[in-house]
């Protein structure tokens, strides 16, 4: 991936500083307004401006209103992290979790058996594998409400960036072995990247 020029430049990480805590400078501050996140939310399942009340909150317009890859796959970046932090107190975007990373915590936290195919294998599986931007959507919007539902934050700058691979299959192909890598790496020995279940637990 390219340098991040700009860590500030979306939604996301104009209301948090990537560690897990709210900013509380600047004209953003603070957790995002209930009202953003419901506007962000309508934006699932819809093509990129064809809802009014994103347009603001968008970095990729453009005077064409072409819809390039970088305003897709920020659109649905918007929408799925609005669709996280959705009755969530701490911040939902915490860099340097990957897809694969979060999900696994959602393997460890229900039980699956390691030696065994498990139902989120399934599911990372079929976004691993989906052969559209639109059908990769539909699985993490399915994938993210189960990590909502275990306060497993993830990396929204990286999830954005991973979608804008998904129409070239060589930097796509790259993106289902990072996911496949953070998922099944072995642990042992070292420590776990991303969130401990103490931090999880912690108000």
């Amino acid at each position: 991936m390219t340098k991040r020029e700009n860590p500030h430049r979306y939604y996301w990480t104009r209301h948090t500083d990537g560690e897990g805590r709210w900013l509380r400078t600047g004209p953003e501050e603070g957790m995002p307004p209930g009202a953003d996140l419901a506007n962000l939310r309508r934006g699932l399942g819809r093509n990129p401006g064809e809802v009014p009340e994103m347009w603001r909150f968008y970095t990729t317009l453009n005077r064409e209103g072409k819809q390039t890859a970088q305003f897709l796959a920020e659109h649905h970046a918007l929408a799925l992290f609005a669709l996280h932090q959705q009755s969530q107190a701490r911040p939902m975007h915490r860099e340097r979790i990957g897809l694969g990373t979060a999900v696994r915590q959602l393997r460890s936290d229900q039980g699956g058996d390691k030696d065994r195919i498990d139902p989120v294998d399934r599911r990372l599986a079929a976004a691993a594998t989906a052969t559209s931007l639109t059908e990769l959507v539909l699985h993490l919007r399915g994938l993210i409400t189960q990590l909502r539902g275990i306060t497993r934050p993830l990396d929204y700058t990286l999830l954005y960036e991973q979608m804008l691979t998904w129409d070239w299959p060589e930097r796509a192909a790259q993106t289902r072995r990072r996911w496949g890598s953070e998922y099944f790496v072995d642990y042992a020995g070292k420590k776990q990247s991303g969130l401990s279940s103490e931090e999880r637990d912690q108000p």
